[in-house]
């Protein structure tokens, strides 16, 4: 397996926005590239993310109460249903070229959860 060099960025609190901002700059970097790859180290202010197999309702809140209480709600790409993520909560975001030697998704998942 060809090793690469990682950079690890702690950034402390950052919007969720923003911090997707970050993610899509730093894929460009990586698939340009090819040599380096990062991992994101952060905490958000109080948000949900939405996840693809979310149903309908499954926020048990309503928008305007947690508008009012200062949430922020995101529709997300990713998989799953509903994650908060909140202050003093470290959120780790990989952002890494899976290609050549490590394309099975899958398998990368395993040894992030095996890592962790």
């Amino acid at each position: 397996m060809q090793k690469r060099e990682l950079e690890v960025r702690r950034l402390g609190r950052v919007d969720y926005a923003a911090g997707l901002e970050l993610q899509a700059g730093l894929e460009r970097d990586v698939i340009d590239r090819r040599k380096i790859d990062y991992l994101l180290l952060l905490e958000h202010p109080h948000t949900f993310t939405i996840g693809r197999r979310a149903k309908e309702g499954g926020m048990l809140a309503t928008a305007e109460l947690l508008k009012n209480l200062g949430v922020e709600v995101f529709e997300t790409n990713r998989g799953g249903k509903v994650t908060y993520h909140g202050i003093g909560q470290i959120v780790g975001y990989p952002v890494i070229s899976l290609s050549p030697d490590r394309e099975d998704v899958h398998r990368y998942v395993r040894d992030i959860e095996e890592v962790l």
